[in-house]
């Protein structure tokens, strides 16, 4: 039986890995927690205290584990002192297969951590699989789920389209490369590229009420953000993500999904239907 150790198990995509990896016959998964307690509660499935940062922690985190499932804590920008030491570690304890859950662009966009921790990656003595995901569908029902409860969407992102992506798609197929059934570097998107007006004319259909698109500059974007004490790191990556949409380099749409999980992605309308009560 592999072990798999899961981080970022009660996130977006880390919860949906645990819960496909959880009645694995030939899988023993394990999530990692900088709160172990408080995350058995929410992941059902056995817990270890882990923090990329704390070095005492990484011992018992990769005792007995094959596989690993790599989420960057978004807070971690500085990957040589605060990443690349527990990763290190990981492939000294004997991990031999790293999922990295990057984004869409990593391998055009040096300067994005997720770049360069795939670069360490690729040179390290490990079998390693890339997810590079689109934007995630799950930011509306969670990020900007107030907003669109008020009926007003506010993002800096003009006309330019994104190609969505539903979490729970990513990590379907995470599931399947850490029980080794696809090995590679994968860009996950969704099925279509939406503007954040046709976005908005779809939950507008769903929620059975107008839910109002406005792009702000970016300025003036960040500035609601702060106001709204959202962290800093979270801001910049937002911004950096409705920039790049409104430059139009995020509408690249792939079949990667549709061959690994033989379905093709989900799209956005029946997101928005699925999550509908995250807004009502």
């Amino acid at each position: 039986m592999r072990g798999v150790l899961v981080t970022g198990a009660t996130g977006t995509v880390g919860r949906h890995v645990v819960d496909g990896l959880r009645d694995a016959a030939d899988v023993s998964v394990t999530a990692a927690s900088r709160d172990p307690d408080r995350a058995r509660d929410r992941v059902r499935c056995p817990t270890v205290a882990f923090d990329f940062t704390d070095p005492t922690t990484y011992r018992d985190a990769f005792a007995d584990v094959d596989s690993m499932f790599l989420v960057r804590p978004p807070a971690l920008s500085r990957v040589r002192r605060d990443v690349r030491p527990s990763l290190d570690a990981a492939l000294d304890s004997g991990v031999e297969h790293v999922v990295f859950l990057s984004v869409v662009g990593a391998d055009r966009i040096p300067l994005v951590p997720h770049a360069r921790i795939e670069s360490w990656l690729e040179a390290a003595d490990a079998e390693t699989t890339f997810l590079r995901a689109s934007f995630f569908m799950q930011t509306l029902s969670t990020t900007h789920r107030e907003d669109v409860r008020d009926g007003r969407l506010a993002v800096p992102a003009g006309d330019g389209k994104t190609s969505l992506v539903d979490a729970r798609d990513v990590a379907a197929v995470a599931v399947r490369t850490l029980r080794r059934d696809h090995t590679g570097t994968y860009d996950l998107t969704g099925p279509d590229a939406l503007s954040y007006a046709e976005v908005c004319w779809q939950l507008s259909m769903v929620l059975d009420r107008d839910v109002e698109y406005v792009d702000p500059s970016l300025p003036r974007f960040v500035v609601s953000q702060y106001r709204r004490d959202v962290p800093v790191a979270k801001v910049a990556a937002m911004a950096a993500i409705y920039t790049t949409a409104r430059l139009g380099l995020a509408d690249r749409v792939t079949d990667d999904v549709r061959s690994i999980l033989g379905r093709p992605p989900t799209d956005f309308l029946t997101f928005a239907r699925d999550t509908r009560t995250a807004w009502t």
